[in-house]
């Protein structure tokens, strides 16, 4: 008799858990939770509100699994709970302000940075950025959303959205200048 390891069959563990299979279930939460926490924490700064989205985001997970019609990846889909569960956890908190004048967006996506920052540092970078402008670069450059998308899921407008993101990369990139600067002591 072969045996065949559940966990490595997600499509098994996914029905298993729609019939509140609790071993299941958590073999799932096991599979995935460490990314989603990191997702999380792109938004919520502090590690244990980032937990809590995130457990707040498994709960409807669970409870929303039998809507998983498995189009497209299990974990895309809890990947966009996860996002919206932050955003929703960042409004209850009252964090979320979005500024709203407009101003002249170039399309100049070119990188002329050259650092060896670690990834830490530029976790603490981004966490230092406005919550508004952190939302829409978080979503528009690490979770690849286009600026529609995200202007829908913030409740803002195209423009918002843009405009944001325009001043967080401009935000970032004097932030990582600083730091060249300071780290290197040269101008």
């Amino acid at each position: 008799m072969k045996v065949i390891q559940l966990y490595k069959n997600e499509p098994r563990l996914i029905k298993r858990a729609i019939k509140n299979n609790r071993e299941a279930q958590h073999m799932l939460y096991e599979l995935h939770a460490p990314k989603m926490l990191s997702i999380c924490r792109y938004y919520i700064k502090d590690v244990q509100y980032a937990e809590e989205a995130m457990l707040n985001g498994f709960f409807k997970v669970f409870s929303n699994l039998k809507n998983f019609k498995g189009e497209g990846s299990f974990e895309g889909w809890i990947r966009r709970i996860m996002v919206r569960e932050s955003i929703s956890f960042l409004r209850k908190q009252k964090k979320v302000e979005f500024a709203v004048e407009e101003v002249e967006i170039h399309n100049d996506h070119t990188n002329n940075i050259q650092t060896e920052i670690e990834v830490d540092q530029i976790q603490q970078l981004i966490d230092a950025l406005p919550e508004g402008y952190r939302m829409v670069f978080v979503m528009y450059a690490i979770e690849g959303y286009k600026h529609q998308e995200i202007a829908e899921m913030l409740n803002i407008s195209l423009g918002t959205s843009k405009s944001q993101l325009f001043k967080a990369r401009k935000m970032l990139q004097q932030k990582i200048n600083d730091l060249n600067t300071s780290s290197y002591g040269t101008n």
